[in-house]
């Protein structure tokens, strides 16, 4: 089928029936990784951390996967119990992933984990508006570490880890380990979860290189 918009020129039809050969490409290759990734073998088996909910609740890990859901995805905040406040990246893709949660939640389980403290969490999620995003302290744990989400100085790190809960326990799945890769620029290692970026890139500016998402912007 052959799209063309109004008043478009022979140049632009050119140039973008050429950037639509790479979209295609890019969306091949896209599901070609989703592909690779359903095709993991299990990875290590994971210890049963308990976590503690903003109420100071103790959850087992086992227990973050609700029946019949046998996925967990877990994302990392980049929040230290003596910060003043969380870090306004990982707080803007939670924005974003908590209008999903109730969708995401019809196949897989899904959490959201930080070094913070109980108290902290509720203040964040309460001013969020995070009602549907389920949110638990790490602390006295060692998952941040053991998951790459903690450096040795202490500082935190955006990750994505999934598990999978067997009769034979809970193995770690998938992590966003492209974080660590080697790339040049930013590793972008979480940006298909994140709406801001995937519209800023359709744009003609693009994302730019000195902006960055706030926790809130003067009205």
């Amino acid at each position: 089928m052959s799209v063309q918009y109004p008043g478009e020129s022979a140049p632009y039809r050119t140039a973008r029936n050429a950037l639509l050969a790479e979209e295609v490409a890019l969306r091949q290759q896209i599901e070609k990784v989703a592909e690779l990734r359903r095709q993991l073998p299990p990875g290590g088996a994971t210890a049963d951390y308990t976590f503690t909910a903003p109420d100071q609740t103790a959850t087992a890990m086992t227990d973050l996967f609700t029946t019949p859901r046998n996925t967990l995805a877990v994302y990392s905040l980049m929040y230290r119990p003596d910060a003043a406040s969380p870090c306004p990246m990982c707080v803007s893709l939670l924005d974003g992933l908590a209008g999903q949660a109730c969708h995401v939640g019809q196949r897989v389980d899904l959490v959201v984990v930080s070094a913070a403290t109980p108290q902290q969490l509720h203040v964040l999620s309460e001013a969020r508006g995070w009602s549907e995003l389920r949110l638990f302290s790490t602390q006295g744990t060692t998952y941040q570490r053991d998951y790459h989400a903690e450096a040795p100085d202490g500082s935190q790190l955006p990750m994505m880890n999934v598990f999978r809960k067997t009769p034979q326990g809970i193995h770690h799945t998938w992590g966003s380990e492209s974080f660590y890769a080697d790339i040049d620029g930013q590793p972008r290692h979480v940006d298909q979860l994140w709406p801001l970026w995937s519209v800023l890139d359709l744009t003609p500016d693009g994302r730019g290189t000195d902006w960055y998402p706030a926790l809130s912007y003067a009205s």
